[in-house]
């Protein structure tokens, strides 16, 4: 049996390793080993029941019992696909800094820097899978520290700035955010505590225990606040530009593709189950950040002549559509969400390689204004790159559409008609400024250094891979949808419930968990009528009469024809015919109404005895 720990620890190990193998073999075994998490990941995701409750593949032992922190892992609906996404992202960062290309040389001190990179890779794996709060709060912080290091000591310097100022930036909005986090934490985990009885910071008892509901809000403000800043959303979002034009591309690609996506999981798997009356009453506040951050981030995406920051301000516009899924409070928004999230980070890394590419054919600027008219000579870049190109716009018959669609489908049925039509606007500049980077940089002019080539034998690979599989998830998006229902309905029911029950009800009947809990519901009562000793008719799983399994009205204990469901002489079993404006048993020779009990006529008008 596969066993979640192997898969969290995995990479650290490998990032030790690397420490003290000789130089010349640092980068094929961090290389390797990202390859081998990446066939654990897809190991568990093969065997991952979709159909199956609760948590597979669980770990829950006491890990400090004195403050009731368990060293809890599982994979359910919400972490499946998320967890096959990271694998994939450090991967293809591991990838591109070993083989090189998109004018990436190799890396000085790479013992260093791949054991940052393998930190960061627990980390991520870590917050994905902990099923305590206190445990996923660790994570969350450990996969960010190592980043400011690798941006320090492989950055460069933005223009007008240096890479320590950036860094400190980034530094302060994310450590302010976690320091609410681990207050939020440590609150939930106190005041959801009974009386008399110990303290545990475990998912699954906290769920149980429940925080009161006057204390929610301020704590999902707390989550709110740190979940929104690692995104970013607008308007804390001002660390973005500095810190993206700081870190390496490779890095980059993996920090814009995966840990904004580990922020979104937050919100399904912390905020919403544990602080549904929280949720609930800053929901509107939330929706109305996520659609602003769609406005504004696809305004400045449109207008800056930056390939770097037109992705990054792009991720804020696709992080508000994210967002307004989540808080659509319905499970098609959820899975919605959670299918975007993939699309988004598959999308993200081979956009980021193409700007490196094109960056490296235009003399080392990313300026759009500076490249131009690569196409002509380099045709397989160029249909590689217009295939990421359209899954940034959410062309139909990619899997972004598919998601962006169920998330306006979400907001429009269980938030607001006129968000969900505000929030489409995003869609319509989304197009505007993913052609325009297509086509100022592939297209028109020629740029006045630029140096037109086909892409070399490592870089098709690294963007040939990515590229495959936005087409494979675009053909079979279902299967990511299938995995996430259960558990996205799970997530958002007490939120729903206490924003508007009549809403949570009738999403739960469309969801497969009501539609499963109605067929248990039947199957139940059908059990129950075998419990109490009743015979029970297997085709039709009706209460049935023990003497001769003839089914019978479970009110009135009067025996029924099984295909009519009409009343039967007991003497006989012949269906007796009812008169269909009083709905009394008649008798068939002259349409008398009988009692059927006797066999005797009865007055229609009083059901008496007639004479």
């Amino acid at each position: 049996m596969l066993h979640l720990s192997i898969l969290l620890w995995l990479p650290l190990a490998i990032a030790l390793a690397g420490l003290v193998v000789p130089r010349a073999l640092v980068r094929w075994v961090a290389l390797g080993g990202s390859l081998l998490t990446l066939a654990l990941a897809i190991g568990f995701l093969v065997d991952f029941e979709s159909a199956a409750p609760g948590l597979q593949h669980a770990t829950d032992e006491t890990w400090i019992g004195a403050l009731g922190v368990h060293y809890a892992l599982g994979l359910d609906g919400l972490n499946a696909w998320l967890l096959l996404l990271a694998a994939v992202g450090f991967t293809f960062t591991f990838a591109w800094s070993a083989l090189g290309g998109g004018g990436v040389a190799e890396v000085d001190r790479p013992g260093t820097y791949y054991f940052h990179l393998g930190v960061a890779y627990t980390g991520v794996i870590g917050a994905l899978v902990a099923q305590d709060l206190l445990l996923f709060v660790a994570f969350f912080d450990l996969m960010l520290i190592p980043f400011f290091f690798l941006a320090v000591g492989w950055g460069t310097d933005p223009p007008g700035s240096d890479k320590v100022r950036a860094v400190t930036r980034m530094v302060v909005y994310t450590l302010v955010g976690s320091l609410l986090m681990l207050v939020g934490a440590v609150a939930i985990g106190v005041l959801a505590t009974p009386d008399g009885q110990s303290i545990s910071f475990s998912f699954a008892d906290l769920a149980q225990r429940g925080v009161p509901e006057g204390s929610q809000g301020w704590i999902f403000a707390c989550f709110a606040a740190a979940f929104l800043v690692k995104m970013p959303a607008f308007p804390i979002h001002g660390w973005l530009r500095e810190g993206y034009k700081t870190l390496p591309l490779p890095v980059l690609a993996v920090f814009s593709g995966v840990l904004s996506k580990v922020a979104v999981y937050g919100f399904l798997r912390v905020a919403l189950p544990l602080l549904p009356s929280g949720a609930a009453d800053l929901r509107w506040v939330v929706l109305i950040i996520a659609v602003l951050s769609i406005l504004y981030a696809s305004s400045i995406a449109l207008t800056t002549v930056d390939a770097r920051l037109v992705l990054g301000y792009s991720s804020i516009a696709q992080l508000g559509f994210i967002t307004l899924g989540v808080f659509s409070f319905r499970t098609d928004g959820a899975s919605g969400a959670i299918l975007q999230s993939v699309n988004h980070g598959l999308v993200v890394l081979p956009a980021f390689l193409a700007v490196g590419i094109l960056a490296s054919r235009a003399g080392g600027s990313e300026d759009i204004r500076d490249m131009g008219g690569v196409a002509f000579r380099a045709p397989i870049f160029a249909i590689l790159f217009v295939v990421v190109t359209y899954a940034v716009l959410a062309m139909p018959g990619t899997s972004n559409f598919v998601g962006e669609f169920l998330i306006l489908r979400g907001v429009w049925e269980g938030a607001s008609i006129a968000l969900a039509c505000v929030a489409a606007i995003g869609v319509a500049l989304a197009a505007v400024y993913a052609l325009r980077l297509f086509i100022r940089t592939t297209h028109n002019r020629v740029g006045p250094k630029v140096v037109s080539r086909d892409l070399s034998p490592s870089e098709l690979l690294l963007l040939g891979v990515p590229v495959l599989l936005i087409v494979a998830l675009a053909v079979h998006p279902q299967q990511t949808l299938r995995a996430s229902d259960r558990a996205s309905t799970q997530s958002v029911l007490g939120a729903a419930a206490a924003a508007d029950p009549e809403k949570a009800r009738s999403m739960l009947e469309e969801s497969s968990v009501g539609r499963e809990a109605a067929a248990t519901g039947a199957a139940g009562a059908q059990g129950a009528a075998g419990a109490a000793g009743q015979a029970v008719d297997p085709t039709t799983g009706q209460p049935a009469d023990p003497s001769g399994a003839v089914p019978v009205d479970p009110s009135t204990g009067q025996a029924i024809d099984p295909t009519t469901g009409q009343p039967v002489d007991p003497s006989g079993g012949q269906a007796v015919p009812v008169d269909p404006s009083t709905g009394q048993p008649v008798d068939p020779s002259g349409g008398v109404p009988v009692d059927p009990s006797t066999g005797q006529p009865v007055d229609p008008t009083t059901g008496g005895a007639g004479r």
